[in-house]
């Protein structure tokens, strides 16, 4: 794997490789040192116990949080195709339009894919059923994970606390478990939620994740605390990094006066390249599906393919299960001109694209950089300052008896 591609994996805020180097790579490293120096300031023991509780908290998280969607997902589908269904038909083609859905995909392919149609007239003719499949699908995928991180993990990991507190003669014993909260409630779900991308369903998760572990914590300080770092985390993890990378590009663009909201891996793209030289990448001008399905084998159509999710069959149709999101291949569409009719004025277009592919990687960079330092760094210093303030001490809240006033 190339360094641009890295670049390009982890300034995809869509996708979970930001989430991961930030996560397992830079954020829980950093969080589990800093337990052990701020709960040093009370004991050692104290420190170690934190330490241990943080590092099993952390990682264990991690492990549930970035796999556990994936892993139910694909039990989930085994399960969808098991009861007859193909789990790739796009939930979006039960809503009808003029230019996609399941009806219209039927009588617009019958004869150019005739195995997908039938799948799809399966599911025409079952509808209901289908849409229940996908619904259990999205609650099992995130509640699953939920459960585990919220609930399981946490009484696990305070479990084992108090076994091995009981050892420890210089320590008074912790608090019994509060309880836990309800599990969550997915009343009037739809089928469309199955289509959330994983990104999306972590960030439910994490909502979750944060109600279980206020719900799991010890005692109320423990409780104020989760909430508000849980709370924090939730933002810098999924919202700060969309904020943070517009604005970059945003400056970009205004200072160098290039147009860097295109993916280094484009930027770095010979053939992409020239054609904007050669002027000869054909777009649409109209109809976008019907662009598609006419020009499969042209360089926009494999760009959309690569970049705006279009999906097309080993023998060049496209795929009717798939739902096309015009309005994607709209917005990058016109990055692309914009970056061309730039790219031109500037009188070096290679040159200006190397300009290009440099700036998008630095802001990539800068954004994992910022957002890992706000989670890793000042996010728990924060949180360290405001439980003194609040208890008076440097301990974790959990692991002293703070008793409820």
């Amino acid at each position: 794997m190339s360094l641009v591609n890295i670049i390009s994996a982890i300034g995809n805020n869509s996708s979970i490789y930001p989430l991961i180097v930030r996560d397992c790579g830079i954020e829980n490293p950093a969080k589990i040192v800093m337990t052990y120096d701020q709960n040093l300031k009370d004991s050692k023991q104290m420190a170690l116990n934190a330490t241990r509780e943080r590092l099993i908290d952390e990682y264990g998280t991690s492990i549930i949080w970035l796999g556990g969607i994936p892993a139910v997902d694909a039990i989930c589908n085994f399960g969808i195709k098991k009861a007859g269904f193909n789990p790739k038909i796009n939930a979006n083609l039960l809503k009808e339009n003029s230019k996609q859905g399941l009806k219209y995909n039927i009588d617009k392919f019958k004869n150019l894919a005739p195995n997908e149609v039938k799948e799809m007239e399966k599911v025409l003719k079952n509808k209901s059923l289908y849409q229940k499949l996908l619904a259990g699908k999205f609650v099992l995928s995130t509640g699953i994970p939920i459960a585990l991180m919220g609930y399981f993990l946490p009484k696990s990991n305070f479990a084992l606390t108090r076994k091995i507190k009981k050892k420890q003669d210089t320590m008074k014993p912790i608090l019994e478990n509060a309880g836990s909260a309800e599990n969550p409630s997915f009343k009037g779900l739809t089928s469309s939620l199955a289509n959330m991308s994983t990104v999306n369903k972590m960030a439910i998760t994490d909502g979750g994740l944060t109600v279980g572990r206020v719900g799991t914590a010890r005692n109320k300080f423990e409780k104020l605390e989760m909430g508000f770092k849980m709370s924090m985390m939730m933002f810098l993890n999924f919202v700060a990094p969309i904020w943070i990378a517009k604005g970059f590009d945003s400056l970009s663009n205004i200072i160098f006066k290039t147009n860097v909201n295109l993916d280094p891996n484009l930027l770095n793209d010979k053939e992409f390249i020239k054609s904007i030289k050669n002027n000869d990448l054909e777009m649409p001008k109209n109809n976008i599906i019907d662009f598609l399905d006419n020009n499969a084998g042209s360089k926009f159509s494999k760009l959309a393919e690569k970049y705006c999710d279009v999906k097309y069959l080993k023998n060049g149709i496209r795929d009717p299960r798939a739902f096309v999101d015009e309005n994607k291949i709209k917005k990058f569409q016109k990055e692309i001109e914009k970056f061309a009719q730039q790219a031109k004025a500037s009188g070096n277009i290679d040159k200006f694209a190397k300009k290009a592919l440099v700036a998008k990687s630095a802001n990539i960079i800068a954004n994992v950089g910022i957002c890992s330092f706000l989670l890793a760094v000042a996010l728990p210093k924060i949180t360290f300052i405001l439980r003194k303030k609040v208890t008076g001490s440097d301990a974790e809240p959990g692991l002293v008896t703070q008793p409820d006033k």
